[in-house]
């Protein structure tokens, strides 16, 4: 599901399993249709994108020029697969999207927020792929859905505006709008029709130029965690739990999705691991967005590998204090793999590590 638009991504805290940020607000003004649902109800939109799960051909009309008056459109192929996560309350697609100019890939990642009622929808375009776009945010009625969200677009500020509908239909389809005026009037640019081609997800062929640095993880894991009660006070008390990762490839081998289930002492918590390879820079970027706060993908850990090891850094707070985050990725064999995750608070000086997760080959 392609979003056009590239453009500076949102300030979002950072992507740790700790204390979780709150998400951005809701534009409720421009979904109507749906009501918000209790967290206990959140299991019962576990099925909402079920309609989507496996490969289609997708047929794309796309305005050629945005809120200028044009009327001159475009036609194009495409072919997109769709994977469930955090236990249907999250999803991924990925994408190749045909335009004339030449194809290049993107992907939308979802994921469903009990506090709402609502979904929220990132893009993140492989074109440009070191930002995630600001989420459109929504939920579904009857045969349909709409998703709302602020966005700027050639410096102008607009109202961004998806809509699905025949979900239950033989093709489904999507449209995409913007507004210039705050809702008042719509300017439709895209459409999407989807013709499906497998009933599960097949990943879509790789890039020639397709780094392999990840290709380690693609499969399924068993994993043992050991992770740090408390952070930065000097403290030697750790818990241990188990839990799994199924990993799949995206971007045409340039990106690679993560579905983790950990059993924390206090319960199980889910969440998605997003990387995407940015070849200008040589360097990966590293998202997480944790189930139990499932409003915010934070910004990411950036880095690449070097002699079989991956270094990931980037800026953090916890606990109000400005601190770095530290990812290293290690021990890879074909069956095995480690990553350790360590906070600084001066700098990048002196490391503590705080978490540590061992990956045994399942399959």
């Amino acid at each position: 599901m392609p979003r056009p638009l590239l453009r500076p991504a949102h300030s979002h805290s950072r992507r740790q399993f700790i204390a979780a940020v709150a998400g951005a607000a809701t534009c409720s003004l421009l979904t109507p249709g749906f009501a918000f649902a209790p967290a206990a109800a959140a299991s019962a939109h576990a099925k909402d994108w079920q309609w989507l799960v496996g490969s289609w051909d997708v047929w794309h009309r796309r305005l050629k020029d945005r809120l200028a008056g044009s009327d001159e459109w475009e036609e194009f192929p495409g072919k997109s697969a769709f994977w469930q996560t955090l236990g249907g309350l999250g999803n991924v697609d990925d994408n190749i999207v045909d335009i004339p100019s030449g194809a290049y890939r993107g992907l939308s990642v979802r994921a469903f927020d009990p506090a709402t009622g609502t979904w929220a929808i990132w893009w993140l375009d492989g074109r440009d792929p070191t930002r995630i776009d600001p989420p459109v945010r929504g939920g579904f009625k009857g045969d349909g859905g709409t998703f709302t969200g602020r966005d700027t677009y050639k410096g102008r500020p607009i109202v961004m505006r998806f809509r699905w509908s025949d979900v239950h239909g033989a093709r489904p389809w999507w449209e995409q709008a913007f507004s210039p005026d705050d809702g008042a009037s719509w300017e439709v640019n895209w459409r999407n029709y989807f013709t499906r081609t497998s009933k599960e997800p097949v990943a879509l062929p790789k890039l020639a130029d397709a780094p392999k640095d990840f290709d380690f993880l693609v499969g399924r894991w068993k994993v043992s965690h050991r992770r740090l009660r408390e952070r930065l006070v000097g403290s030697d008390q750790w818990d241990e739990f188990g839990g799994t990762l199924v990993n799949w490839p995206v971007l045409g081998g340039k990106g690679n999705v993560g579905d983790n289930v950990m059993e924390f002492p206090k319960g199980t918590v889910r969440g998605i691991g997003l990387r995407s390879f940015d070849d200008a820079s040589g360097q990966w970027s590293s998202w997480w967005l944790d189930g139990r706060e499932p409003s915010t993908i934070a910004a990411p850990v950036r880095g690449r590998f070097a002699d079989g090891i991956g270094t990931f850094v980037g800026d953090d707070t916890y606990k109000g204090r400005a601190v770095k985050t530290r990812v290293l990725w290690t021990r890879i064999t074909p069956t095995s793999a480690r990553w350790e995750q360590s906070s600084s608070a001066d700098g990048g000086a002196t490391w503590e590590s705080n978490w540590v997760s061992d990956f045994t080959r399942v399959a």
